[in-house]
């Protein structure tokens, strides 16, 4: 039995969709952030980072989205959400989770996570006031030179849609309208419409 450790409003929520896309069985333990959930000493005992997602396996705990969505798809590898056979094209897949990972999540995280990298007030909100423009930036490129459509990919639905879509599920709050990137902005509306995320959405609310 798998275990998803999981926060609402998180990068966990790719891997929760995963899961529901992938039916596999799990059970999904829901950690309070705002509450500090992640800095219990029995949260730390699962993952000493103090982060979400984290997935208990019969193996051990994997941590960090990209190397969770990449164990599901290869746990499951009939449900194709990998090319887990194509050398090129699955470092292809696992270079854009990674530039969502090191580079977009990272830009969004100077609005709401600025005290990781600073303390005084003044330097914060100089953070936040970047948010706007570099989470802009980012999905620019992603809009004109990374997503081929009519999914991440192209013609086949892959980790890197759920992983996206979560990603996308912070622009209004970082001050972006993602109706600025047309094709980003379809792919969002569709990747809504998919029970899969109505199911990990429901569990969030």
């Amino acid at each position: 039995m798998l275990t998803l450790f999981h926060a609402p409003g998180t990068c966990s929520l790719a891997s929760l969709i995963t899961l529901n896309e992938l039916e596999l069985d799990h059970d999904v333990h829901l950690v309070n952030t705002m509450a500090g959930g992640t800095r219990t000493p029995e949260f730390l005992a699962i993952n000493p980072k103090g982060r979400v997602p984290a997935l208990k396996t019969e193996r051990g705990i994997l941590t960090e989205t990209v190397a969770i969505l990449l164990y599901l798809a290869q746990i499951a590898p009939q449900a194709g959400l990998a090319p887990l056979s194509d050398p090129f094209a699955l470092g292809d897949l696992q270079a854009f989770n990674s530039y969502l990972a090191s580079t977009v999540h990272v830009a969004h995280a100077h609005r709401p996570r600025g005290s990781r990298w600073a303390d005084e007030e003044s330097s914060l909100e100089d953070m936040k006031r970047r948010v706007p423009g570099n989470m802009t930036e980012c999905f620019n490129l992603i809009e004109t030179g990374m997503f081929r459509g009519p999914w991440v990919m192209g013609d086949t639905y892959t980790i890197a849609d759920p992983y996206l879509y979560t990603i996308c599920t912070w622009l209004a709050g970082d001050g972006v309208d993602i109706a600025n990137f047309p094709r980003v902005h379809d792919h969002f509306k569709r990747m809504n419409e998919r029970p899969a995320v109505k199911k990990a959405l429901s569990l969030t609310a």
